[in-house]
């Protein structure tokens, strides 16, 4: 009886959540054995987009979910495996909105993110590291251009995001409130833009 009791009290306690370290040392390992088309660790885009989240200001649960964004889509990790980790619903909720299913219609992968809190500033992250020239120099010429529009998408997409636009607009300009109209034409351009296609390395 009292082992028993003792069972029902550790399921009831709450679960520790995975800290940023082990998220990091858990992706690393996950995607260990995989290279991006530069045929680098992909652990280095990995590693670059969260840092490019954390510069946007972006909190431990979207760097959480750059860590693993490529994760599920890859097949480092499984869905399941998302389900049941000891992570914020908010950094699941990330994750998921950031992984390409197959068959997707491009605009419907577009109107997932924007409407993932937080997952924006991700997407605009991981676009930025794919745009990067000297990662594209890297690249045959046929595959290089493939990967060109990821600039304009990474612009469009952090402009659609007001958590980047809070950071990358001049001061005088922050605290103006953007009309319906300019959100819809942004948030219009930024899925236009993820219609031509640019998939994460």
């Amino acid at each position: 009886m009292e082992r028993q009791q003792q069972r029902q009290q550790q399921r009831q306690q709450p679960r520790r959540r995975l800290s940023l370290t082990e998220v990091e040392a858990l992706a690393r390992d996950a995607h260990a054995t995989q290279t991006d088309k530069a045929g680098r660790p992909y652990a280095e885009h990995l590693a670059a987009v969260a840092e490019g989240v954390r510069v946007r200001g972006g909190d431990d649960e979207q760097i959480a979910a750059a860590w693993l964004h490529d994760a599920i889509e890859d097949a480092a990790l499984t869905e399941q495996w998302l389900a049941d980790a000891p992570l914020t619903a908010r950094t699941k909720q990330i994750v998921l909105a950031l992984t390409k299913r197959p068959g997707e219609n491009p605009r419907g992968y577009a109107d997932r993110i924007l409407a993932t809190p937080g997952a924006t500033l991700v997407k605009t992250a991981d676009l930025a590291h794919n745009a990067d020239p000297a990662r594209l120099a890297a690249l045959d010429e046929p595959t290089r251009w493939g990967y060109l529009p990821a600039r304009a998408q990474s612009r469009a997409w952090g402009t659609a995001d007001p958590q980047v636009r809070g950071d990358a607009r001049p001061a005088r300009t922050r605290g103006r409130r953007m009309t319906n109209g300019a959100r819809t034409q942004l948030h219009s351009r930024a899925k236009r833009l993820a219609m031509r296609g640019s998939r994460a390395w």
